[in-house]
Protein backbone atom coordinates (compact mmCIF):
# COMPACT_ATOMS: atom_id res chain seq x y z
CA UNK A 1 0.00 0.00 0.00
CA UNK A 2 2.95 2.75 1.17
CA UNK A 3 4.88 1.70 -2.35
CA UNK A 4 1.80 2.36 -4.50
CA UNK A 5 1.23 5.78 -2.65
CA UNK A 6 4.58 6.86 -3.00
CA UNK A 7 4.57 5.66 -6.97
CA UNK A 8 1.75 7.97 -7.35
CA UNK A 9 2.85 10.81 -5.20
CA UNK A 10 6.38 10.64 -7.72
CA UNK A 11 4.14 10.52 -10.74
CA UNK A 12 2.12 13.45 -9.19
CA UNK A 13 5.62 15.82 -9.27
CA UNK A 14 6.74 14.55 -12.36
CA UNK A 15 2.61 16.01 -13.93
CA UNK A 16 2.98 18.91 -11.59
CA UNK A 17 6.60 19.62 -12.95
CA UNK A 18 5.55 19.00 -16.53
CA UNK A 19 2.67 21.38 -16.61
CA UNK A 20 5.11 24.12 -15.31
CA UNK A 21 7.47 23.33 -17.86
CA UNK A 22 4.90 23.42 -20.52
CA UNK A 23 3.43 26.72 -18.96
CA UNK A 24 6.94 27.81 -19.12
CA UNK A 25 7.32 27.53 -22.67
CA UNK A 26 4.16 29.11 -23.83
CA UNK A 27 4.84 32.02 -21.53
CA UNK A 28 7.80 32.30 -23.86
CA UNK A 29 6.38 31.69 -27.17
CA UNK A 30 4.25 34.28 -26.57
CA UNK A 31 6.57 37.05 -25.19
CA UNK A 32 8.66 35.89 -28.30
CA UNK A 33 5.66 36.42 -30.97
CA UNK A 34 4.60 39.50 -29.15
CA UNK A 35 8.66 41.30 -29.18
CA UNK A 36 8.69 40.29 -32.85
CA UNK A 37 5.38 41.91 -33.78
CA UNK A 38 6.19 45.23 -31.69
CA UNK A 39 9.43 45.44 -33.78
CA UNK A 40 6.76 45.23 -36.84
CA UNK A 41 4.73 48.14 -35.47
CA UNK A 42 7.53 50.28 -34.57
CA UNK A 43 9.15 49.69 -38.13
CA UNK A 44 12.17 48.19 -36.40
CA UNK A 45 12.29 45.80 -39.14
CA UNK A 46 11.34 46.54 -42.99
CA UNK A 47 8.19 44.58 -44.53
CA UNK A 48 10.09 41.82 -45.91
CA UNK A 49 11.81 41.09 -42.63
CA UNK A 50 9.01 40.83 -41.18
CA UNK A 51 7.48 38.57 -43.32
CA UNK A 52 10.71 36.28 -43.05
CA UNK A 53 10.42 36.94 -39.38
CA UNK A 54 7.22 35.87 -39.06
CA UNK A 55 7.80 32.64 -40.58
CA UNK A 56 10.54 31.93 -38.64
CA UNK A 57 8.96 32.89 -35.78
CA UNK A 58 5.81 29.74 -36.62
CA UNK A 59 8.60 27.08 -37.32
CA UNK A 60 10.66 27.34 -34.45
CA UNK A 61 8.85 28.80 -31.92
CA UNK A 62 4.92 28.83 -32.86
CA UNK A 63 2.12 30.76 -32.63
CA UNK A 64 -0.26 31.25 -29.67
CA UNK A 65 -2.83 32.37 -31.32
CA UNK A 66 -3.14 30.77 -34.60
CA UNK A 67 -6.92 30.48 -34.79
CA UNK A 68 -7.58 34.13 -34.51
CA UNK A 69 -4.68 34.64 -37.30
CA UNK A 70 -7.09 34.97 -40.47
CA UNK A 71 -9.68 37.37 -39.23
CA UNK A 72 -6.78 40.08 -37.43
CA UNK A 73 -4.96 40.04 -40.83
CA UNK A 74 -7.78 40.36 -42.97
CA UNK A 75 -8.69 43.56 -40.37
CA UNK A 76 -5.54 44.84 -40.46
CA UNK A 77 -5.04 44.60 -44.47
CA UNK A 78 -8.03 46.73 -45.29
CA UNK A 79 -7.45 49.23 -42.03
CA UNK A 80 -4.34 49.95 -43.32
CA UNK A 81 -5.37 50.71 -46.69
CA UNK A 82 -7.88 52.80 -45.50
CA UNK A 83 -4.67 54.85 -43.25
CA UNK A 84 -2.57 55.11 -46.80
CA UNK A 85 -5.24 57.00 -48.50
CA UNK A 86 -4.67 60.26 -46.05
CA UNK A 87 -1.39 60.16 -47.51
CA UNK A 88 -2.92 60.75 -50.96
CA UNK A 89 -5.09 63.24 -52.33
CA UNK A 90 -6.75 62.58 -55.21
CA UNK A 91 -7.17 65.53 -57.30
CA UNK A 92 -2.78 66.68 -56.79
CA UNK A 93 -1.97 63.32 -57.52
CA UNK A 94 -3.56 63.12 -60.29
CA UNK A 95 -2.57 66.19 -62.18
CA UNK A 96 1.06 65.35 -60.87
CA UNK A 97 0.60 61.86 -62.45
CA UNK A 98 -1.70 62.94 -65.41
CA UNK A 99 1.13 62.78 -68.34
CA UNK A 100 1.98 59.37 -67.71
CA UNK A 101 -1.63 58.22 -67.33
CA UNK A 102 -1.26 56.41 -70.90
CA UNK A 103 1.64 54.96 -69.98
CA UNK A 104 0.72 53.49 -66.61
CA UNK A 105 -2.80 52.59 -68.21
CA UNK A 106 -0.94 50.22 -70.85
CA UNK A 107 1.79 48.95 -68.28
CA UNK A 108 -1.59 47.39 -65.91
CA UNK A 109 -3.18 46.31 -69.18
CA UNK A 110 0.08 44.61 -70.33
CA UNK A 111 0.76 43.13 -66.75
CA UNK A 112 -2.88 41.32 -66.90
CA UNK A 113 -2.46 40.46 -70.28
CA UNK A 114 1.45 38.81 -69.45
CA UNK A 115 -0.18 37.27 -66.22
CA UNK A 116 -3.22 35.59 -68.42
CA UNK A 117 -0.89 34.18 -71.12
CA UNK A 118 1.89 33.14 -67.79
CA UNK A 119 -0.77 31.35 -66.16
CA UNK A 120 -1.90 29.29 -68.84
CA UNK A 121 1.85 27.85 -69.26
CA UNK A 122 2.20 27.39 -66.00
CA UNK A 123 -1.18 26.36 -64.85
CA UNK A 124 -0.95 27.94 -61.47
CA UNK A 125 -3.77 28.87 -58.85
CA UNK A 126 -6.40 31.34 -60.81
CA UNK A 127 -7.23 33.51 -57.72
CA UNK A 128 -3.60 33.68 -56.30
CA UNK A 129 -2.21 34.55 -59.96
CA UNK A 130 -5.08 37.03 -60.10
CA UNK A 131 -3.50 38.57 -56.99
CA UNK A 132 0.04 39.03 -58.14
CA UNK A 133 -1.05 40.19 -61.12
CA UNK A 134 -2.67 42.98 -59.29
CA UNK A 135 0.20 43.60 -57.30
CA UNK A 136 2.61 43.83 -59.67
CA UNK A 137 0.39 46.12 -62.24
CA UNK A 138 -0.81 48.51 -59.13
CA UNK A 139 0.85 48.83 -55.84
CA UNK A 140 1.98 45.51 -54.23
CA UNK A 141 0.84 44.75 -50.68
CA UNK A 142 -2.30 47.57 -51.40
CA UNK A 143 -3.97 46.62 -53.82
CA UNK A 144 -3.75 42.23 -52.92
CA UNK A 145 -5.56 43.98 -49.88
CA UNK A 146 -7.97 45.79 -51.78
CA UNK A 147 -8.65 42.66 -54.25
CA UNK A 148 -8.31 39.59 -51.90
CA UNK A 149 -12.04 40.51 -49.99
CA UNK A 150 -13.44 41.40 -53.51
CA UNK A 151 -12.69 37.60 -55.10
CA UNK A 152 -12.96 35.96 -52.11
CA UNK A 153 -9.53 34.59 -51.56
CA UNK A 154 -8.66 32.72 -48.86
CA UNK A 155 -5.81 33.63 -46.21
CA UNK A 156 -3.66 30.98 -47.87
CA UNK A 157 -3.87 32.40 -51.56
CA UNK A 158 -3.28 35.53 -50.00
CA UNK A 159 0.04 34.71 -47.86
CA UNK A 160 1.02 33.47 -51.42
CA UNK A 161 0.64 36.52 -53.29
CA UNK A 162 1.96 38.53 -50.62
CA UNK A 163 4.91 37.03 -50.00
CA UNK A 164 5.71 36.73 -53.70
CA UNK A 165 5.21 40.28 -54.42
CA UNK A 166 7.05 41.57 -50.82
CA UNK A 167 10.58 39.18 -51.45
CA UNK A 168 10.63 40.76 -55.11
CA UNK A 169 9.95 44.35 -53.59
CA UNK A 170 13.25 43.61 -51.12
CA UNK A 171 15.31 42.49 -54.70
CA UNK A 172 14.29 45.95 -56.43
CA UNK A 173 15.63 47.97 -53.60
CA UNK A 174 18.67 46.53 -54.39
CA UNK A 175 19.06 45.86 -57.63
CA UNK A 176 16.70 49.08 -59.23
CA UNK A 177 19.77 51.70 -58.27
CA UNK A 178 22.76 49.68 -59.30
CA UNK A 179 20.92 49.28 -62.77
CA UNK A 180 19.93 52.54 -63.13
CA UNK A 181 23.70 53.70 -62.53
CA UNK A 182 25.31 51.60 -64.91
CA UNK A 183 22.34 52.28 -67.23
CA UNK A 184 23.58 56.40 -67.02
CA UNK A 185 19.56 57.10 -66.55
CA UNK A 186 18.48 60.56 -65.78
CA UNK A 187 16.93 61.23 -62.88
CA UNK A 188 13.40 61.43 -64.25
CA UNK A 189 14.02 57.88 -66.36
CA UNK A 190 14.66 56.34 -62.85
CA UNK A 191 11.62 57.75 -61.45
CA UNK A 192 9.55 56.68 -63.95
CA UNK A 193 10.78 52.82 -64.11
CA UNK A 194 10.81 52.59 -60.48
CA UNK A 195 7.11 53.65 -60.18
CA UNK A 196 6.01 51.54 -62.80
CA UNK A 197 8.26 48.43 -62.61
CA UNK A 198 8.63 48.33 -58.62
CA UNK A 199 5.28 46.81 -56.62
CA UNK A 200 5.30 48.42 -53.32
CA UNK A 201 4.79 52.43 -52.42
CA UNK A 202 7.44 51.88 -50.00
CA UNK A 203 10.04 50.63 -52.14
CA UNK A 204 9.56 52.58 -54.54
CA UNK A 205 10.17 55.45 -52.44
CA UNK A 206 13.18 53.47 -50.65
CA UNK A 207 14.83 52.90 -54.30
CA UNK A 208 14.23 56.32 -56.06
CA UNK A 209 15.49 57.95 -52.84
CA UNK A 210 19.02 55.73 -52.94
CA UNK A 211 19.19 57.61 -56.71
CA UNK A 212 18.01 61.19 -56.27
CA UNK A 213 15.59 63.63 -54.72
CA UNK A 214 14.78 64.63 -58.22
CA UNK A 215 13.87 60.69 -59.09
CA UNK A 216 12.22 60.44 -55.51
CA UNK A 217 9.32 63.39 -56.67
CA UNK A 218 9.03 61.55 -59.91
CA UNK A 219 8.64 58.22 -58.81
CA UNK A 220 6.34 59.24 -55.76
CA UNK A 221 3.68 61.40 -58.11
CA UNK A 222 3.51 58.41 -60.78
CA UNK A 223 3.57 55.97 -57.71
CA UNK A 224 0.41 57.46 -56.20
CA UNK A 225 -1.23 58.27 -59.33
CA UNK A 226 -0.89 54.01 -60.55
CA UNK A 227 -2.04 53.79 -57.00
CA UNK A 228 -5.42 55.30 -57.35
CA UNK A 229 -6.16 52.25 -59.85
CA UNK A 230 -7.15 50.64 -57.10
CA UNK A 231 -10.40 51.40 -57.43
CA UNK A 232 -11.29 50.65 -61.19
CA UNK A 233 -9.30 47.45 -60.45
CA UNK A 234 -11.51 46.64 -57.60
CA UNK A 235 -14.84 47.04 -59.67
CA UNK A 236 -13.47 44.88 -62.24
CA UNK A 237 -12.35 42.47 -60.17
CA UNK A 238 -16.00 41.98 -58.84
CA UNK A 239 -17.33 41.62 -61.94
CA UNK A 240 -14.58 39.34 -62.96
CA UNK A 241 -15.16 36.87 -60.02
CA UNK A 242 -18.89 37.15 -59.53
CA UNK A 243 -20.69 34.46 -59.47
CA UNK A 244 -24.35 33.12 -59.94
CA UNK A 245 -26.90 36.15 -59.26
CA UNK A 246 -24.62 37.85 -56.16
CA UNK A 247 -25.15 41.15 -56.48
CA UNK A 248 -22.53 43.78 -56.93
CA UNK A 249 -21.16 45.38 -53.78
CA UNK A 250 -18.36 47.41 -53.00
CA UNK A 251 -15.93 46.58 -50.45
CA UNK A 252 -16.62 49.51 -47.00
CA UNK A 253 -13.29 49.99 -46.82
CA UNK A 254 -12.82 50.65 -50.65
CA UNK A 255 -15.61 53.66 -50.48
CA UNK A 256 -13.59 55.14 -47.31
CA UNK A 257 -10.69 54.99 -49.01
CA UNK A 258 -12.09 56.58 -52.29
CA UNK A 259 -13.68 59.27 -49.56
CA UNK A 260 -10.54 59.89 -47.78
CA UNK A 261 -7.93 60.74 -50.70
CA UNK A 262 -11.00 62.86 -52.04
CA UNK A 263 -11.36 64.59 -48.56
CA UNK A 264 -7.39 65.92 -48.38
CA UNK A 265 -8.42 68.31 -51.33
CA UNK A 266 -10.93 69.71 -49.02
CA UNK A 267 -10.38 69.63 -45.18
CA UNK A 268 -7.03 71.28 -44.68
CA UNK A 269 -7.16 69.86 -40.90
CA UNK A 270 -6.48 66.08 -42.28
CA UNK A 271 -3.28 67.95 -43.37
CA UNK A 272 -1.91 68.07 -39.68
CA UNK A 273 -3.02 64.43 -38.84
CA UNK A 274 -2.33 62.81 -42.00
CA UNK A 275 1.27 62.06 -41.52
CA UNK A 276 1.04 60.05 -38.74
CA UNK A 277 -1.83 57.96 -39.75
CA UNK A 278 -0.26 56.83 -42.72
CA UNK A 279 2.74 56.26 -40.85
CA UNK A 280 0.02 54.01 -38.25
CA UNK A 281 -0.83 52.40 -42.09
CA UNK A 282 2.65 51.95 -42.32
CA UNK A 283 3.15 49.77 -39.32
CA UNK A 284 -0.13 48.41 -39.69
CA UNK A 285 1.08 46.36 -43.05
CA UNK A 286 4.29 45.87 -41.40
CA UNK A 287 2.30 43.74 -38.87
CA UNK A 288 0.14 42.52 -41.17
CA UNK A 289 3.04 40.49 -43.62
CA UNK A 290 4.68 39.62 -39.71
CA UNK A 291 0.69 37.88 -38.76
CA UNK A 292 1.19 36.27 -42.67
CA UNK A 293 4.43 34.67 -42.13
CA UNK A 294 3.28 33.79 -38.96
CA UNK A 295 0.40 31.56 -41.06
CA UNK A 296 2.91 30.15 -43.31
CA UNK A 297 4.06 26.65 -42.81
CA UNK A 298 7.02 24.23 -44.69
CA UNK A 299 4.01 22.18 -45.14
CA UNK A 300 2.32 24.54 -47.42
CA UNK A 301 5.23 26.05 -49.01
CA UNK A 302 6.02 22.52 -50.23
CA UNK A 303 2.38 22.09 -51.35
CA UNK A 304 2.33 24.68 -53.37
CA UNK A 305 5.71 24.52 -55.27
CA UNK A 306 7.59 26.93 -56.78
CA UNK A 307 5.02 27.95 -59.66
CA UNK A 308 3.62 31.43 -57.92
CA UNK A 309 7.38 32.32 -57.15
CA UNK A 310 8.27 31.23 -61.05
CA UNK A 311 5.23 33.11 -62.22
CA UNK A 312 5.42 36.24 -59.87
CA UNK A 313 9.03 36.42 -61.00
CA UNK A 314 8.55 36.28 -64.62
CA UNK A 315 5.99 38.64 -64.82
CA UNK A 316 7.81 41.17 -62.68
CA UNK A 317 10.79 40.67 -65.24
CA UNK A 318 8.42 40.89 -68.12
CA UNK A 319 7.06 44.62 -67.13
CA UNK A 320 10.56 45.59 -65.64
CA UNK A 321 12.42 45.01 -69.25
CA UNK A 322 9.35 45.90 -71.35
CA UNK A 323 8.60 49.49 -68.96
CA UNK A 324 12.43 50.30 -69.17
CA UNK A 325 13.44 50.02 -72.70
CA UNK A 326 9.89 52.30 -73.46
CA UNK A 327 11.33 54.91 -71.00
CA UNK A 328 15.08 54.35 -72.90
CA UNK A 329 13.53 54.71 -76.26
CA UNK A 330 10.95 56.92 -75.91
Amino acid sequence: MRITIRLSHKRLLRSLDLSKLLAKRISVREILFLAVGACAVLQVISPPIALIAGFCVAQFVGHPYIKLNGSITNILLQASVIGLGFGMNFFSTFAAGKQQVPFILCSILGTFSAAMLLRLLLKTDKKTSYLIASGTAICGGSAIAAVAPVIRSDEKQNSVALGVVFILNSLALFIFPYIGHKLKLSDQQFGMWCAIAIHDTSSVVAAAERFSTTALSTATAIKLTRALWIIPLSLVSMRVFRSGKQKLKLPWFIVIFTLVTLLQGYVPMLHKIAPYITNMAKSGLTLTLYLIGCGLSLTQLQSLGLRPMIFGTLLWIGISMASLLYIVLA
